[in-house]
């Protein structure tokens, strides 16, 4: 167990606090980048990325807690990251009361250090269990942090189902957190055989369920044909049908057998009788194919599945989407023609057909639709065209801010 042990006090740690709000506002602009893991859940800010924003990381033990002094001296057994202000000295006196034990338990600690106006301020401490490994995880991860994204995945993925939490855990966020470009390149060639330990992974009933996907798409993306297999069991269990990570299965399986597995695909996709859950699964691995992958998958045969929702009372505006987003603008005659399907009734379909006709510039059917809506409704149009400017806005790199009212 991992425990979280706030270092903070008054002087110096004011301006570390500060430091560590513009730390926290980064992670959230930068962390989740757009061709990120299409699998994963849970991105968010890496060890390995706190550890670049400290002056200095250290592990060890404390000793001499002095609570009216307030004082504490961390014996260091490992230098995770080092400054020249050590010293070489194998003891530092933190400027903090932390009881050495917790619960009576005694604990190691994983200290963060600022430096202020020339003093070191230990701005945050992990305490973790007398045995842990994750000083060494992390001295690791830095000595590989210089390396190919590739690379360092290769180092990550030995540690993604490792015993503590705290490193396993964060393991799977560095693959959460990496371009799609990147884990392909890791698991195609610099990660060494690991076909054996993810079938292990899947075939555990231990494994958590938000990891499925990811290492589902690991096995499509390394295994044989006749591995699908594996995958094929997980998705014909009722059990697991309702779990997070099902995309994922669907496309290491599409990727490993293309012609089952699309077939598969699609048949769940038509099936209105399957879990909503599940067929949005199965919708999900389509875009995956869609952005990533149309090597494997080419964009008619995925425009030609797409469309088979657009009669689904349930996702019919989710296919309009995608298809307006996808660009198939070949297929309006065919969008236009859900105008007769009962689905239409439904407000959220006829606002996800207006989008695609106001995406659809130069069509000419498309055009005399918005036209005829602009007559009949023009505030619905109005609302649809602040939607797109807005989806706009957040998909676009560095967008320009709009013009001021003056």
């Amino acid at each position: 167990m991992n425990r979280l042990v706030s270092l903070r006090g008054r002087g110096p740690g004011k301006r570390g606090l500060a430091v560590g709000l513009l730390g926290l506002l980064a992670a959230l602009l930068l962390s989740t980048p757009s061709q990120a893991c299409p699998f994963c859940v849970g991105q968010g800010q890496t060890l390995t990325a706190d550890v670049k924003q400290a002056v200095m990381v250290l592990f060890g033990s404390l000793a001499n807690a002095d609570e009216v002094k307030e004082t504490t001296d961390l014996k260091i057994e490992l230098v995770v990251k080092d400054d020249k202000i050590r010293a070489g000295r194998n003891t530092v006196q933190l400027k903090r009361y932390v009881p050495p034990a917790i619960d009576g338990k005694p604990y190691r600690y994983l200290v963060f250090f600022d430096l202020f106006e020339g003093v070191l301020d230990p701005y945050r401490g992990v305490a973790v269990a007398r045995d842990s490994q994750i000083a060494r995880y992390l001295k690791g991860s830095l000595e590989n942090k210089d390396r190919p994204m590739p690379e360092r995945l290769a180092y990550f993925f030995d540690f993604l189902e490792h015993k503590e939490d705290a490193i396993s855990g964060d393991a799977y966020r560095e693959f959460a957190n990496c371009d799609y470009k990147d884990f392909r390149a890791a698991i195609d060639g610099k990660i060494k055989n690991p076909v054996a330990r993810v079938v292990s992974w899947l075939r555990n009933p231990d494994t958590a369920p938000y990891r499925v996907g990811l290492y589902a798409s690991m096995l499509g993306h390394a295994g044989k044909a006749a591995d699908a297999r594996v995958l094929r069991e997980m998705l014909d269990d009722p059990d697991r049908r309702g779990s997070t990570g099902m995309d994922g299965v669907f496309a290491g399986y599409v990727m490993l057998q293309p012609w089952a597995g699309m077939g598969y695909l699609r048949d769940t996709l038509k099936d209105g009788k399957q879990e909503y859950f599940y067929r949005h699964s199965a919708l999900r691995a389509l875009r995956f194919f869609h952005d990533f992958r149309q090597d494997v998958v080419g964009k008619r045969e995925l425009v030609d599945t797409l469309c088979l929702l657009l009669d689904d009372e349930h996702m019919a505006d989710l296919a309009l989407d995608d298809l307006r987003k996808w660009g198939a603008w070949d297929r309006t005659d065919r969008v236009l023609g859900i105008q007769k399907s009962p689905v239409f009734k439904e407000a959220i379909v006829q606002r996800a057909l207006l989008r695609f006709c106001l995406a659809a510039t130069g069509n000419a059917a498309a055009s005399a639709y918005v036209a005829e809506q602009r007559r009949t409704n023009p505030d619905l149009v109005a609302r649809a065209e602040e939607v797109l400017r807005l989806e706009q806005l957040t998909t676009t790199p560095n967008p320009t801010p709009p013009t001021p009212d003056r």
